[in-house]
């Protein structure tokens, strides 16, 4: 078998973080409100800082979890990620 692509090695590890979270206080296919704080500390800190200001991610979890269910599943976990990596792209873009 051929050597992953670097598309593929970054969907292995997109996978691999959402269910490194997932599960640990419930569901394990959603991430808790918990859950999402751990993730975005420990996974996103250098964008989102130490995930402190409760109110925050009080309007980060309302604004992912789009159908209202209490959890944010992988779908709304990776719109999160491919939002923030437009705006990444849009900064170094900028940056030239």
């Amino acid at each position: 078998m051929s050597k992953p692509t670097q598309v593929q090695s970054a969907m292995a590890l997109l996978i691999s973080a959402f269910h490194k979270y997932s599960g640990k206080e419930g569901d394990k296919y959603t991430l808790s409100k918990g859950e999402l704080k751990d993730l975005l500390s420990n996974e996103l800190g250098d964008i989102f800082g130490k995930t402190t200001d409760q109110k925050a991610l009080d309007k980060i979890f309302k604004d992912l979890d789009a159908n209202a269910d209490g959890s944010v599943d992988f779908q709304e976990y990776v719109t999160l990620v491919a939002c923030l990596t437009m705006l990444c792209n849009e900064f170094f873009k900028d940056a030239k």
